[in-house]
């Protein structure tokens, strides 16, 4: 059975870090993409950013690049997302998804967890 499980978020203050975890099991991890979407209250789902299986590669919605950075462990079967500089604007729910294709959007066939809440508050 496949399981993606985040962790990480919480209530922080606008210019504050937060670090989110993935912790994949069920699947081979290694030769996944591995990607990272958000949904702000009455929103639909917006993709932040992706990984590829080696972690070779990566690719950033263009308002958090340069704040937030994807990564990978293979060995422990986890993917990272952290955050710097938040803004009111990046609160949402953060979810890890299960990709076959790496691109710069998220697919209904792509594989989601069940999330983790970030809220940027003062």
């Amino acid at each position: 059975e496949v399981r993606l499980v985040e962790s990480g978020g919480g209530l922080v203050q606008p210019g504050g870090s937060l670090t989110l975890s993935c912790a994949a099991s069920g699947f081979t991890f290694r030769i996944y993409t591995m990607k990272w979407v958000r949904q702000a209250p009455g929103k639909g789902l917006e993709w932040v950013s992706s990984i590829n299986s080696d972690g070779g590669s990566t690719t950033y919605l263009d308002s958090v690049k340069g704040r937030f950075t994807i990564s990978r462990d293979n060995a422990k079967n986890t993917l990272y997302l952290q955050m710097n500089s938040l803004r009111l604007e990046d609160t949402a729910v953060y979810y890890c998804l299960k990709s076959s294709i790496y691109s710069r959007s998220w697919s209904a066939n792509d594989y989601r967890g069940q999330g983790t809440q970030v809220t940027v508050s003062s």
